[in-house]
């Protein structure tokens, strides 16, 4: 009778009180293949921050920027797949850069494991004030009358706001330098010093900038106009239809993560990311949900994506070194 009467309690524990090997049990890392300030960080400090509220564990943010992703991608592939280590991996680690590097130091479907795709950052073509252009097609013309003097930024090579620029050139038919940065945050303060004349910013490391007046705003890169400055044409609207590149953000586990773990750093990402501060907080900054039910679901994304970017880039000739 004592065992009847116990079930009903022992059946409503929730998994982790049952588990024999109780998870998390230790501090959690989560890498960010980018340098500090950026939408990536920002985006992983705030899911982070919700993560250790609900695990009782510290979620320890590792930055690791370097080698367009590459140094974190490493540094995950190395780690133990115990579920308490992930990293956040994005449009351009995950789908670009095993397109754009002739033989990329890691294997995307090999060495990791789905979590959750979590949002859309969305980009804004952003210039210094000094640049005599305040339009889609001033830029076009002014590039086309200095040949090579314009250098654009990015967070990395092989990342969204990279793509963005390779192939707006392309489309527009002009020739721009790119300067590839450890991410968004350093290539934005090099922007604010004159010494890049723009950079396809995420709307996290530009938009108080604009604000400020110290930059100045010329299209969204997206498929739609941002709702908060609806003012600002999209890059498509603003000559030269077609156009729009998409920045993601997603979390990955080192390949032989426990499904279980996997399945719980999915539904406490997505969880985190429908909490009113995190979804207010980060849409300030351009940042928007975009959640997968499953991380079967991601993965398939990640494939979808890988594909459709290598068609891009082979079509219009963009390779790495």
């Amino acid at each position: 009778m004592r065992i009847l009467i116990l079930a009903p309690i022992l059946a409503a524990l929730s998994p982790l009180a049952q588990a024999a090997d109780p998870y998390p049990n230790k501090p959690i890392r989560l890498i960010v293949p980018v340098a500090p300030g950026g939408g990536a960080d920002i985006t992983s400090r705030a899911i982070a921050a919700k993560m250790a509220e609900a695990f009782g564990q510290q979620v320890i943010v590792d930055n690791r920027p370097g080698g367009g992703g590459v140094v974190g991608m490493l540094t995950l592939a190395r780690s133990t797949p115990d579920g308490h280590t992930f990293s956040q991996g994005g449009i351009g680690i995950l789908a670009v850069v095993p397109n754009f590097t002739p033989k990329p130091p890691y294997d995307v479907a090999r060495d990791f494991v789905p979590i959750a795709r979590a949002v859309s950052a969305l980009n804004m073509l952003v210039v210094h004030p000094t640049l005599p252009v305040h339009s889609v097609k001033d830029l076009i013309a002014y590039a086309k009358k200095n040949p090579g003097r314009l250098n654009y930024g990015s967070s990395s090579a092989g990342r969204a706001d990279h793509l963005a620029g390779e192939i707006f050139g392309i489309m527009a038919g002009v020739k721009m330098q790119h300067v590839p940065y450890k991410g968004g945050a350093p290539a934005m303060i090099d922007l604010l010093g004159g010494n890049i004349q723009l950079i396809f910013a995420t709307l996290s490391t530009s938009v108080m900038h604009v604000k400020a007046g110290k930059i100045r705003p010329i299209a969204m890169t997206s498929a739609r106009r941002w709702e908060q400055m609806p003012d600002i044409p999209t890059v498509a609207e603003a000559g030269l239809p077609g156009f729009e590149v998409d920045n993601w953000y997603g979390f990955i586990g080192p390949r032989g993560t426990p499904p279980a773990r996997v399945a719980m750093l999915h539904r406490e990402i997505n969880r985190s990311l429908e909490m009113p501060d995190v979804k207010a907080r980060l849409g300030t900054l351009g940042i928007v949900p975009f959640l997968l039910p499953t991380p079967e679901a991601f993965g398939d994304y990640i494939r979808a994506e890988t594909k459709k970017y290598g068609k891009v880039l082979a079509d219009a000739g963009i390779h790495g070194e």
